[in-house]
């Protein structure tokens, strides 16, 4: 339950960073307070899940879920360009969460 927890945090963190964007720099109140809502969760799932995990897995993993989700939310959503080169180096930060995850 503990890992679900993690995946969770890590999604709720990718939504913080979705709307602080979309909040303009904290100037539309309503993305503004998902923004806060969107942290509150992930740090709250983030707590429950260190619970259990050791906090040098849990932590690179959450960040590693909420910089990948961020990027593909990004492109997708945003229009972001990443260059090709830039993908091997997000494949190889997925290969390095997973691999984290399987030596735990």
């Amino acid at each position: 339950m503990n890992w679900i927890y993690l995946f969770v945090a890590g999604l709720f963190e990718v939504v913080w960073a979705t709307t602080m964007k979309l909040s303009h720099g904290f100037s539309k109140w309503d993305w503004a307070l998902a923004t806060v809502a969107g942290m509150i969760a992930s740090f709250f799932f983030l707590a429950k899940a260190t619970k259990s995990l050791p906090l040098s897995l849990a932590y690179p993993i959450w960040t590693g879920i909420g910089a990948v989700g961020s990027i593909i939310v990004g492109v997708i959503l945003f229009g972001d360009k990443i260059p090709a080169i830039t993908w091997v180096f997000i494949v190889l930060l997925l290969v390095s969460i997973i691999g984290i995850k399987m030596t735990a």
